[in-house]
């Protein structure tokens, strides 16, 4: 879910978010008689595998035909997933380093404030500002503020918590998180077609494909 990659939580299910694409052909959105945005009552074709490596193979398929608007869900992470369905996000990376260089200057300007500014005291003649002593509690506040902004960028760019996915009708989806591997290629993908996406999920090695109502 991205969300990920591939995104959602340990031991829950995990999504691989494959990047909105626009384009020509079959699109999940229409527009209603005063101009509103109508959605397409399909979110897409999904397709079940029973293992890991099958969904692999279907996934790097789905996206050598062209297919951009995919997501991949697994009960555990799959190495390599996220690039086999061509998902790139760094918004991620980018707040954890972000956040990391935020924790380093607090914890070095709350050293400098107290040891420098608030109560400066002589010590066997040292500097005040004696930098090798602040880096342990610098690096420190670094670690803890980028494991947040990574915590907090997940769930937040993920949209979570989301109590309702249009994905959780896909039948048999319960399994996503015990046994069972699931594609699914949405009706917004500018190449779906319901017959033609079911028929090539099919042709990848899916062992049952059903359509998922939004």
């Amino acid at each position: 879910m991205a969300g990920g990659s591939a995104h959602a939580g340990d031991g829950g299910i995990h999504g691989a978010r494959g990047a909105h694409a626009h384009g020509h052909g079959h699109s999940g959105h229409g527009h209603g008689p005063h101009g509103g945005e109508v959605l397409d009552p399909v979110f897409g074709i999904v397709g079940e595998f029973s293992d890991a490596d099958a969904l692999m193979h279907a996934a790097r398929l789905a996206r050598e035909a062209g297919y951009k608007r995919m997501d991949a869900y697994s009960p555990f992470p799959v190495h390599g997933l996220a690039e086999a369905i061509g998902f790139e996000d760094p918004k991620v990376p980018w707040l954890v380093f972000l956040g990391g260089l935020a924790g380093c200057a607090a914890g070095w300007s709350l050293q400098y404030f107290t040891a420098v500014l608030d109560y400066p005291w002589n010590v066997g003649g040292k500097p005040l500002l004696s930098w090798p002593q602040m880096i342990p509690i610098a690096f420190e506040c670094t670690i803890l503020l980028s494991a947040l902004s990574a915590v907090g960028g997940m769930l937040a760019l993920n949209g979570l918590p989301r109590p309702y996915q249009s994905i959780f009708n896909a039948k048999n989806f319960e399994r996503a998180s015990q046994d069972r591997f699931f594609l699914c290629i949405e009706s917004a993908d500018p190449k779906f077609d319901p017959e033609a996406t079911a028929e090539f999920l099919r042709r990848a090695g899916a062992e049952d494909v059903s359509e998922v109502e939004r």
